[in-house]
């Protein structure tokens, strides 16, 4: 009998080790297409690696990758077999409609990112497979095969309306998916979302990682729920860009460390690159699989 019991006391601590050490495993993307979507050359880097100064070249980038500059990249760079898991959805919630293209598993999702466009833009930019090199494509891939959910919403305004409704799509999701990772990529002025998010004691507390693409800056998200939580920020910006100053979002960034130097935040200059040069040139898998290894 008492051999009984140890043999079965044994084996319920082995189960629940097991459990245990399953549950604190990390996710890790599996790569898809990294050899083509891989970083040019690292010009320079400092902050103990955390900014890295990279040799983004307009002809080669642009014109060598795209079959249609700006329009359409070559084949190669995409797989749009991935539409099969999109959906164009309608999401009634106390903000207001908000209407959204889903792409992949909309419950019981493993992680969850978002992207929020700029001025201009709506849902069908966050999903559009041939314009900036096929990154579009690359990311919506890369939640299907990894058993994620990718957002791409419509929102009213870059204000509180817009906040609003982002945070009430994150809400449905999230409660969908409650063991998924939830990341928010802005491009533009969607970064005044990012950082509206960051800021709310609800969405600030829920949210796992933010990348500000081609963005702009708060100094608020230094007193912030999600800074608190050392919520990884991923920084890309080109140093040619004529709307927001790559000087001062490297202050921002640096602002960051400043208050917390071993705080999970990264700076990748593309040089020579434009506004919209980081929604090109992310490395949404390399960025995603660093922020899973940070996030809170």
């Amino acid at each position: 009998m008492a051999f009984r019991l140890r043999s079965f006391l044994t084996l319920v601590t082995a189960t629940a080790l097991s459990l245990s050490a399953a549950e604190g495993q990390t996710l890790t993307l599996k790569p898809f297409k990294d050899d083509l979507f891989a970083y040019p050359a690292t010009l320079s880097s400092g902050d103990n690696g955390a900014y890295t100064v990279l040799d983004y070249r307009e002809m080669r980038d642009i014109n060598q990758r795209d079959e249609v500059p700006e329009r359409r990249v070559h084949a190669q760079y995409t797989d749009p077999g991935v539409r099969k898991v999109q959906q164009d959805l309608m999401l009634k919630t106390d903000a207001g409609d908000v209407r959204h293209v889903a792409v992949g598993k909309t419950e019981g999702a493993a992680i969850i990112v978002l992207y929020l466009h700029g001025q201009g833009g709506s849902r069908k930019q966050g999903v559009d497979d041939f314009t900036f090199g096929g990154n579009f494509n690359r990311i919506k891939n890369l939640m299907a095969d990894n058993g994620g959910l990718y957002l791409s919403p419509d929102f009213p305004d870059f204000g509180d309306k817009g906040a609003a409704q982002v945070a009430a799509l994150i809400d449905h999701y999230a409660e969908k998916s409650p063991g998924a990772k939830i990341f928010v990529a802005c491009g533009s002025m969607g970064g005044m979302l990012c950082w509206k998010l960051a800021a709310s004691k609800e969405t600030g507390g829920r949210i796992n990682g933010l990348l500000l693409l081609g963005s702009l800056w708060d100094e608020t998200f230094l007193t912030s729920p999600a800074f608190k939580r050392r919520v990884p920020v991923f920084f890309g910006q080109g140093s040619h860009d004529v709307v927001f100053d790559v000087a001062k979002q490297e202050a921002f960034f640096h602002s960051i460390l400043a208050k917390s130097k071993t705080y999970p935040t990264r700076f990748v200059r593309f040089e020579t690159g434009t506004h919209g040069t980081p929604i090109r040139m992310v490395d949404w898998r390399g960025t995603l699989n660093w922020m899973l290894t940070k996030a809170p």
